[in-house]
């Protein structure tokens, strides 16, 4: 089927057969059934870690190495952020690099094991089990092999590598490594007592003595951040460059400036988190160095971000990429912040350790998750209108994707985020309840904006707008 492009002369004649949309979406995309299970996952996950802040604020407002703080973290790592990258990768990797995606089967399937591994997980931090952190840390991994696995067949099938597929791939690696990381800290909380005879659980056990010893030389904090740093930095953070590359020209009608720079930023992100991981682990003064690796990777990004930006065709920036932007914004004061963290002779003080709570609350909440929205926003309403009304293009009258959702809310919603990352950012600094509620409170307010649009355009399913074609027109989907 030919794909017509809104701006094109044909797309203003009634064609023989409907038009297909325009990417993200094509003969390669996975039923949409896939992405948004797991989208909707993810959604929900975030609503309940904004909604935990907004009751505890504590936990932002006291130095982190606590099990709420830590329960509340993988909440917002696995449930949100990961749950919405596996959901997004499976409908983005096979359009951006041209191929069909390995297994659907293995994904529904990967699904259960990861719904279960992260919801075990983060009530057995909250209660400090961390033996049954462990185990349900082990069905997680269980799913993360599966995701790994379909997606590295996938990528086997890429005909033509690019940057993307790159970081795509180094993600994937980091992504298992941050994995066997966070399972080998869990087994350090445990204590193993060993059989004296023989016995089908004492390998086993054995192993997890042996990694527990391992693993327990290390200063439990630089062990932590270290594997913080491994999934942030090494999955979330280059998957959002990585896949960028290919999005923001895509939805701004525009091109890729310097593919050497896109490579260098990418490969610098790669080198400069390596070395990062060993320092932290050490609390080695070299960290400082890395650091600035990683710093001088997203400077490149944001140079060549800003190139593709200026070439674009589309003038207007709608709200999803106003998101995305904004986000990368807080890249800035996220990196002056960690090359302050890294300074060898930081000490650590009741005022640095709430420094590394800023960190880490900008990280996750103001570049990912606020990214993470503004893409699906352009994700999202083409996963509904491709379910809904591709197959009625050309027959009947159907709503442009403008027409799914309320720019009103993305408004509302984009300054209360904003506001809330501001009053969040100055109570933990504070070291304040008040403020950080406040501030919380407000992104819960972004939060449900952003629900109640989701919940708009899922109800397009339910009841479709669909009206008698005007012999005259055709309706065409436009990128949002």
């Amino acid at each position: 089927m030919e794909v017509l492009s809104p701006t094109s002369p044909a797309a203003k004649t009634p064609p023989a057969r409907a038009a297909a949309p325009i990417a993200p979406f094509g003969a390669n995309a996975p039923a949409i059934k896939l992405p948004l299970a797991f989208i909707l996952t993810g959604v929900l996950a975030l609503l309940t870690g904004v909604t935990a802040l907004v009751l505890r604020p504590a936990t932002l407002s006291a130095y982190h190495y606590n099990q709420y703080v830590i329960a509340l973290t993988h909440l917002f790592v696995l449930g949100w952020i990961c749950t919405i990258v596996m959901g997004a990768m499976y409908q983005l990797v096979p359009v951006a690099l041209e191929t069909k995606l390995y297994s659907e089967k293995l994904a529904l399937c990967q699904f259960a094991f990861h719904v279960v591994g992260f919801s075990g997980m983060v009530c057995m931090f909250w209660t400090w089990n961390m033996k049954s952190v462990g185990h349900f840390g082990s069905v997680f991994a269980v799913g993360i092999v599966l995701f790994v696995y379909n997606i590295a067949r996938t990528l086997l099938r890429v005909p033509n590598w690019n940057v993307v597929a790159t970081a795509v791939t180094a993600a994937l690696g980091w992504l298992t490594f941050t994995i066997i990381a966070g399972l080998s800290l869990a087994a350090t909380k445990c204590a193993y007592a060993l059989a004296d005879s023989d016995g089908p659980a004492t390998a086993p056990k054995h192993f997890l003595e042996t990694i527990s010893g391992f693993v327990g030389r290390f200063d439990p904090i630089g062990a932590m951040h270290a594997h913080a740093h491994l999934g942030v930095v090494g999955c979330f953070t280059l998957l959002i460059i990585g896949i960028s590359y290919k999005l923001i020209p895509m939805f701004t009608l525009s091109e890729v400036q310097s593919r050497r720079r896109a490579a260098l930023s990418v490969a610098l992100l790669n080198l400069g988190l390596a070395g990062a991981f060993v320092t932290i682990l050490l609390r080695s003064p070299w960290k400082l160095a890395f650091a600035a690796m990683l710093v001088a990777a997203v400077a490149i990004y944001g140079w060549e971000l800003a190139a593709i930006l200026r070439a674009r065709k589309r003038r207007a920036l709608d709200w999803g990429i106003r998101y995305f932007l904004t986000a990368v914004g807080f890249l800035l004061p996220l990196s002056l912040l960690a090359l302050v963290l890294s300074w060898p002779a930081l000490p650590l003080t009741p005022f640095t350790g709430q420094l590394e709570n800023l960190y880490g609350f900008l990280g996750l909440v103001g570049v990912i998750t606020f990214a993470m929205i503004g893409m699906l926003y352009k994700i999202v309403p083409f996963l509904v209108w491709f379910g809904r009304y591709s197959r009625e293009i050309g027959r009947k009258k159907v709503p442009a994707l403008a027409d799914l959702y309320s720019p009103r809310l993305q408004a509302v919603g984009y300054w209360a985020y904003l506001a809330g990352v501001t009053a969040t950012s100055a109570g933990i600094i504070a070291a304040r309840e008040i403020p950080v509620r406040a501030g919380c409170a407000l992104l819960l307010l972004s939060v449900l904006t952003f629900l109640l649009n989701v919940i708009s355009m899922l109800t397009h399913f339910i009841k479709p707008r669909i009206e008698p074609l005007a012999i005259s027109s055709v309706t065409t989907p436009k990128l949002a």
